[in-house]
C-alpha cells in the first residue's frame, strides 16, 4: 500500500514533467518553424535529472539544501590549497551519527598531499611516489570528517565533530563542517584548475543528490580584529538536496492518535514502514536484549526492531490532552522501537494550522517555520540541550515527551472532522506515514448515528399503542 502511494506520487509528478516539456518542445517547434519531430520527453527529463528535482522538492523547506564551497586560499607549486566548506541549510534535516561522508571525481590526475580536520577512506595507489608520499591518490576519493579529541595540530575550525552537523534552523552555529585540503598536480591558476565532478553525499545514508560544481565570486574573509578584508583566490560551489524517495523504500516513522473525548486510540497503519524486517524482528521479552553487545550499530545500519504491527524505527503519538475556556493542550510523545539506533540532534516538525499560536511548549525547544510568509502552520520541535536532545535506542528510556499549550481561534478552532489533529509530521526531516482520516478519533456527537436509536423505539412505541388502542 505504502509502495503503491509512493509510485503514484513519483508517476503523477512524471506526467506533469513530461507534459509541460511537451508544451514547451511544441512552442518553440512553431516558434523556430521547423519540422524536426519532438524529442521524447522521458528521455530529456532523465538526462537533466528533472525527476530527482521533483522528488527532492520539499514544500516545508522550499530553499533547503547542502552547499558545498571549495574556497582556494592559497597556490602552490604543483596546484593549490582549498578549505572546503559544508554548509546545511536546512531548517529540520540534519546529518547525524557516524556523520557524513564526502566524495568526488577529480578532473584530470590530481592527488591529495594533506588534509586538516579530515581524511580520505582509501589512500590508493601511491607507488609512483617517492620520498614524499601524498595523503590520497585515488581518482575519486572519499572523506570523512574526524572524531573529537584529534590532535590539535589535526583540526581547523569547523571540524573534527564525527560527521555530525545540525540544522540551520536548529542551531546555525553548529550547522557548519569545514576541512583543509592540499592538492597537486593540479593547475596553478585561475585558467588552469580543473573541477572535481560527480560529488555525492551521504549524510550518513542515501538521499542526496549533488549539482555540478559552479564557479562563484570569490568570498570575502574579515581579519581576527576585523578591521581588514581579504578575499580567496577563487571559489566554487556544489549544491546538494535531499530526496525521501531516493534515500528509502519505505517511511521511517509513523504517526498514532488518541484524544480526551473519545477512547479509541487510532494507531499506526499496518505495515507502515514495510514488513520486510518482520522476521528479524525481537519481542520486548526475547533473552537476546541481555546478551552483550545487542545494541552495537552494524556496518551496514541494519536495523534490530521491536516487533510491532506498523514495523517502524519510530512513532510519534499525538494525544489531544486538555480542553479549556481559550486554549487547548496537546501531548507529544515520540519513542524510539530500533535496538541499534539512537537519534542525537532529532527534530520533529508538524504541520497544524493553530501553531500559528504557540502559548508555551514545556520540555522540548520550539520554533515556528515560516517558508511562505503568509501562511504559519509548521513548527519544528526540538531536544533541549543535555536533557532530552538525545532519544536513546529501543528500552525502558527510548522515548520523550512534551505537552504544548495552543491558544484557540474562536474563528476556526473545533474538535470535529479530526480538526485538532496535525496536516504532516516529519521526524528528523523524513515524513511519517499517518492514520487514514476516517480513523481519527470523533466526537461522540459526531459518531454515525444507529438507525435504531432512541426515536425509532419512540415511534415504535406509539404506533404499538396507537394500533392497541
Amino acid at each position: 500500500m505504502v509502495d503503491g502511494r509512493h509510485d503514484l506520487r513519483r508517476a503523477r509528478a512524471k506526467e506533469v514533467a513530461e507534459a509541460e516539456l511537451a508544451v514547451l518542445l511544441s512552442f518553440l517547434l512553431v516558434f523556430n518553424h521547423r519540422r524536426r519531430p519532438i524529442p521524447n520527453p522521458a528521455k530529456i527529463a532523465s538526462d537533466y535529472n528533472i525527476f530527482d528535482n521533483i522528488v527532492a522538492y520539499d514544500p516545508l523547506d522550499p530553499n533547503g539544501n547542502v552547499t558545498i564551497k571549495w574556497d582556494i586560499m592559497s597556490w602552490t607549486p604543483d596546484g593549490y590549497v582549498a578549505m572546503v566548506t559544508m554548509n546545511n541549510f536546512q531548517m529540520y534535516r540534519h546529518i547525524m551519527s557516524p556523520g557524513w561522508t564526502l566524495g568526488w571525481t577529480w578532473a584530470k590526475k590530481e592527488v591529495i598531499w594533506s588534509m586538516m580536520g579530515a581524511q580520505t577512506t582509501e589512500q590508493g595507489d601511491c607507488s609512483k611516489f617517492k620520498g614524499n608520499i601524498p595523503h590520497c591518490c585515488k581518482k575519486n576519493p572519499t572523506v570523512v570528517d574526524l572524531l573529537p579529541g584529534v590532535p590539535y595540530n589535526q583540526q581547523i575550525q569547523n571540524c573534527c565533530k564525527g560527521g555530525v552537523v545540525a540544522s540551520w534552523g536548529q542551531d546555525p552555529s553548529a550547522s557548519v563542517s569545514a576541512f583543509q585540503v592540499s592538492v597537486g598536480l593540479a593547475g596553478t591558476s585561475n585558467k588552469t584548475v580543473k573541477l572535481p565532478k560527480n560529488f555525492t553525499l551521504l549524510g550518513p545514508g542515501p538521499g542526496y543528490t549533488c549539482g555540478p560544481a559552479k564557479i562563484v565570486p570569490p568570498t570575502n574573509f574579515l581579519t581576527s580584529d576585523r578591521r581588514r578584508k581579504t578575499q580567496a583566490l577563487m571559489t566554487w560551489n556544489v549544491t546538494c538536496t535531499y530526496s525521501q524517495f531516493l534515500a528509502q523504500k519505505h517511511p521511517s516513522c509513523c504517526v498514532s492518535f488518541s484524544s480526551f473525548y473519545n477512547d479509541t486510540i487510532t494507531t499506526c497503519p499496518s505495515c507502515a514502514c514495510g514488513c520486510e524486517n518482520k522476521k528479524k524482528c525481537i519481542k520486548s521479552d526475547s533473552k537476546l536484549l541481555s546478551v552483550v553487545g545487542v545494541n552495537t550499530p552494524r556496518k551496514d545500519n541494519a536495523p534490530l526492531l521491536l516487533c510491532t504491527h506498523h514495523m517502524c524505527p519510530v512513532r510519534v503519538h499525538w494525544h489531544v490532552k486538555l480542553n479549556y475556556k481559550d486554549y487547548w493542550r496537546v501531548k507529544i510523545a515520540i519513542t524510539n522501537f530500533n535496538y541499534r539506533m539512537n537519534y542525537t540532534l532529532w527534530t520533529l516538525v508538524a504541520q497544524h494550522p493553530n501553531l500559528n499560536n504557540v502559548t508555551e511548549v514545556f520540555s522540548f525547544g520550539y520554533k515556528p517555520l515560516v517558508p511562505y510568509q503568509a501562511i504559519n502552520d509548521t513548527g519544528m520541535f526540538y531536544g533541549t540541550k543535555f536533557y532530552n536532545d538525545l532519544l536513546m535506542e529501543a528500552g525502558p528510556f527510548g522515548n520523550v515527551q512534551s505537552e504544548v499549550l495552543l491558544q484557540k481561534d474562536k474563528n476556526t478552532f473545533t474538535f470535529k472532522q479530526g480538526w485538532a489533529f496535525p496536516r504532516k509530521v516529519y521526524f528528523n526531516g523524513d515524513e511519517c506515514m499517518l492514520p487514514p482520516p476516517d480513523e481519527y478519533p470523533f466526537l461522540p456527537s459526531s459518531a454515525r448515528r444507529n438507525p435504531f436509536g432512541f426515536s425509532t423505539i419512540l415511534y415504535s412505541v406509539l404506533f404499538f399503542l396507537i394500533g392497541f388502542w
